[in-house]
């Protein structure tokens, strides 16, 4: 009898779920108010499955990627019916897939693309066999197709877990790659050196280790490590007033997290945080410790943030400044007021739009967003324009 019910509660989970994921956005029509300003929904694209990551290129059109395992072309107002060729094979599963894209910061002059996803594990590699990794690489496109591909990081060794991959890439005014992977499940390995587990990193444009890295030359340490402590990083932006790069996580029930990503820090993830177990149980009792770093903010309860982007354009002159973060789990997009390194206030925008994967500001100045449970790609517009 006990085996029927949770039988049946499983199946009722799995029913919730998909009549969940499979709800309609609301109508975001007409003009919208909020705090500061009027704005109003462009739905540039719908029917999408789950658009993870967006860049803009010089010629006016943009890449997104799929989570499936498709990197699309919008451009001249239209999808181009044909996926981009030459992606490597992704483990599409569980939390797993093609992640993000990023261009390089001199894009028009090298042509190269930075992709992450979730690469499922090659004979003869170290882990397990039936496991995955997340896998870092360079490309060029032509063609529609994707050429001149380069390995540029492999967090291994392959673990069969499907969560937590991180994955998110920036670039910062120096030139540097900043990459997230998230601690696939290992909460303890979060804190060791030795694992790239939880951390950030930070490389060359061409992978190899910058030799001011914090951990160079340290016994026992991955040099690429720039940061450590950390769960699921799932958003990485570059705040273009301060240079700084910002980042954001996944905590467990409750704990979320905000940071300012700096050289050799310790986050503190598993040790401290301000979360709970998934199951009510207490994870840890400690919020704060010396040699740990405290958050710029936090969430309880959790918002499940994905993306994030600093908005610097003219066209939005209220938002100035402000740091944009997207919510999976309450499907909104939050403005985040920031003042001397504080987020000192918040507002709710899009609210109940769906589950936010991705916002980025595009060179003409707007903002786009991609939600997945519906998969779309909106642009908001000041109202009037």
């Amino acid at each position: 009898m006990a085996k029927f019910l949770l039988s049946a509660l499983a199946l009722l989970s799995i029913f919730l779920l998909t009549q969940r994921d499979i709800v309609e956005a609301p109508e975001l029509t007409g003009s919208i108010e909020t705090e500061r300003m009027s704005i109003r929904i462009d739905t540039i694209l719908a029917d999408l499955e789950s658009p993870w990551g967006m860049v803009f290129l010089p010629d006016g059109g943009m890449l997104f990627t799929e989570k499936k395992g498709e990197l699309r072309l919008y451009k001249d107002g239209k999808l181009h019916p044909k996926p981009i060729g030459g992606l490597p094979e992704v483990r599409y599963k569980g939390q797993g897939g093609l992640l993000d894209i990023e261009l390089h910061p001199d894009y028009a002059h090298n042509g190269w693309l930075y992709i992450s996803y979730s690469e499922p594990a090659q004979e003869g590699e170290a882990g397990d066999p039936e496991g995955g990794n997340t896998t870092f690489i360079r490309a060029r496109l032509q063609n529609h197709h994707l050429i001149n591909k380069e390995v540029i990081f492999n967090a291994k060794p392959n673990y069969k877990q499907t969560l937590h991959y991180g994955g998110r890439i920036e670039f910062d005014q120096q030139g540097y790659l900043y990459l997230t992977v998230g601690d696939r499940g290992g909460r303890p390995e979060a804190q060791l050196l030795s694992t790239y587990r939880g951390k950030v990193l930070r490389l060359n444009d061409d992978g190899s280790i910058p030799a001011d890295n914090p951990f160079v030359g340290r016994d026992g340490a991955h040099p690429e490590i720039y940061s450590y402590g950390h769960r699921n990083p799932q958003g990485l932006a570059l705040n273009p007033v301060t240079g700084q790069i910002w980042e954001h996580e996944h905590g467990p029930r409750g704990g979320d997290e905000v940071n300012i990503v700096q050289k050799g820090l310790n986050f503190g993830w598993p040790t401290i945080s301000y979360g709970i177990n998934y199951d009510g149980s207490i994870l840890t009792e400690d919020t704060v410790m010396e040699g740990m770093e405290q958050p710029v903010i936090f969430w309880r309860p959790s918002i499940a943030p994905c993306g994030m982007s600093f908005l610097s354009s003219s066209r939005y002159p209220q938002w100035e400044g402000n740091l944009l973060v997207g919510s999976l789990k309450f499907r909104y997009l939050a403005r985040c007021e920031v003042q001397n390194d504080q987020i000192v206030h918040q507002e709710k925008l899009l609210d109940g739009l769906g589950r936010v994967r991705v916002v980025r500001q595009s060179p003409d100045g707007y903002i786009y967003v991609g939600t997945e449970a519906p998969g779309l790609i909106v642009r908001i517009l000041p109202s009037g324009s």
